[in-house]
């Protein structure tokens, strides 16, 4: 029979990923606003093998991985060698934007964390206002939230913001969007394995497109999305 008090860590993930979780991940494209507006993606199909690029060669060989090796560290309490790990993921931030995008949502969740009851040290603070991934994995480690369904949200919650910036920017039908949807949620599993066994060594992101977008979108004239 199904333990009911099972749901609690779930739900706390869907608060965790959800859009109205006032951190502002809505408010980035991470250059896809520039590679719509240069042409580069200007169909459905060319959205969703931008989407695909990115979440297979940068979240499942980057930032997946490193929240493993993130939560990991912190439920040991290795705070130097959780930090060590927001501060590579800080180094492969191949823009400005990108980078800002890191600390700003960090600062956010430092801000938001004990409102949720996660009580923060100085030394906790300053991890997560390095990294988002730092509060990503303190939420997964105090709400018991299993580390393979957290990844598999963490994708999720990439995946739904960037199609939004898509159905916006294109733009796209809402019908269309959850087409998207539908078919990118479907490499997900397979991203979460791939991340699971992804040796020390092997961790970085491989995109130069989105980079080059996301350089040229720092210095976009106009843009709805935050740099």
């Amino acid at each position: 029979m199904y333990n009911i008090q099972n749901m609690l860590p779930e739900l706390r993930l869907y608060q965790l990923i959800s859009p109205s979780l006032p951190v502002g991940g809505f408010t980035y494209s991470q250059g896809l606003e520039w590679a719509i507006e240069q042409g580069w993606v200007s169909t459905a199909d060319a959205l969703e093998e931008w989407l695909k690029s990115q979440m297979l060669e940068s979240l499942t060989h980057l930032e997946l991985p490193i929240l493993v090796r993130i939560q990991g560290y912190l439920a040991a309490s290795e705070y130097a060698q959780a930090q060590a790990w927001c501060h590579y993921l800080t180094a492969s931030r191949e823009t400005k934007e990108l980078r800002l995008e890191e600390y700003q949502r960090g600062i956010a969740y430092a801000q938001l964390l004990p409102k949720l009851g996660l009580t923060l040290t100085p030394e906790l603070k300053t991890m997560v206002q390095t990294s988002q991934l730092a509060a990503f994995a303190l939420a997964i480690n105090q709400w018991q939230i299993p580390l393979e369904k957290a990844l598999g949200g963490y994708l999720w919650s990439w995946l739904e913001n960037a199609v939004v910036v898509g159905i916006k920017l294109v733009p796209l039908g809402q019908s269309i969007g959850q087409q998207l949807l539908m078919s990118l949620a479907s490499c997900i599993p397979a991203a979460v394995e791939k991340a699971l066994i992804i040796q020390d060594d092997e961790i970085g992101s491989f995109t130069p497109a989105q980079v080059m977008a996301s350089c040229r979108h720092e210095h976009q004239y106009t843009r709805l999305f935050r740099s």
